[in-house]
């Protein structure tokens, strides 16, 4: 056990302390579930599931992206549990703190040492990186995809998962450089934003990539995702994603232009879709 973790936490040292690297990487393990809000259960939920191991899922649901006032509405979470419960799930855990003391405990994170599965709510995602970046539990978030796990999100847990974090403002949710940068960089070298074409947010990507042009862009709308595995990703879902790669991809002429320093341009994903981010290129 002492030797597994001694490997997890070599890992997880490695992802979080690099700040030098150019490419976009995805888990060497497992598989990441990004959605971009108002997801479908009957849509995703499935997916997570069979992702999760099925019948033999164990998974952890953390709510801390929402407000005190939302959370303290179900206080057992029974309503919660109930959502996952009617796709048969049988081993359910919510994790929750506002205290990153309590994150570091061995006891806290104790469902996570097993778990298939982690499904992030939304709501904020600054909250999440207050309570869990470069913590215990954060390790064993990573020791989840070391196990082939996966780690689901939507909204707020979709932006979390990546490297820079986008809307990460605790004043504001349209402030795209706050005062929360950085994510839990399961993907590394990427800012993910959500709700995309349903707030009309296609454009707000590029204060952040004019700032950092090294980063890949991705734009979710909401009902919409993405299945993360290695270094590419298939689109799922009923609406688009966005690329911002400093491409413009045309698929009626089967074709893909550089685009030259300043040109602010993108181009849509639909389910189906298949894009590997470290050559940032369209899989045909």
């Amino acid at each position: 056990m002492k030797k597994i973790t001694f490997i997890l936490f070599a890992l997880f040292l490695i992802t979080v302390s690099n700040k030098t690297f150019s490419q976009t990487t995805g888990p060497e393990s497992g598989s990441l579930l990004i959605i971009g809000g108002a997801a479908n259960d009957n849509i995703f939920i499935p997916i997570f599931k069979d992702l999760a191991g099925r019948d033999n899922a164990e998974i952890v649901i953390i709510p801390t992206a929402r407000d005190d006032q939302s959370i303290s509405e179900d206080p057992d979470y029974s309503k919660l549990i109930s959502r996952f419960k009617k796709y048969n799930f049988k081993k359910i855990t919510v994790l929750h703190t506002r205290n990153q003391q309590e994150a570091n405990n061995p006891e806290f994170v104790k469902a996570l040492n097993t778990a298939t599965g982690v499904w992030f709510q939304g709501g904020r995602q600054w909250r999440l990186a207050d309570s869990y970046l470069n913590t215990l539990a954060h390790l064993e978030l990573f020791g989840i995809l070391h196990r082939k796990g996966v780690i689901a999100g939507t909204s707020a847990g979709a932006t979390i998962q990546g490297s820079y974090l986008a809307r990460g403002d605790t004043k504001l949710n349209t402030i795209m450089m706050g005062d929360h940068e950085e994510g839990l960089s399961f993907i590394k070298n990427i800012a993910i934003d959500q709700h995309l074409l349903a707030r009309n947010r296609q454009f707000d990507l590029f204060e952040i990539l004019d700032s950092k042009p090294e980063l890949l862009g991705i734009g979710l709308d909401e009902n919409t995702g993405i299945i993360v595995t290695g270094n590419e990703f298939e689109v799922v879902g009923e609406h688009y994603i966005a690329i911002f790669d400093g491409t413009r991809w045309s698929k009626e002429r089967n074709s893909t232009i550089q685009l030259k320093t300043g040109q602010q341009q993108f181009y849509f994903l639909k389910a189906g879709s298949k894009y590997n981010m470290k050559q940032r290129k369209i899989i045909k």
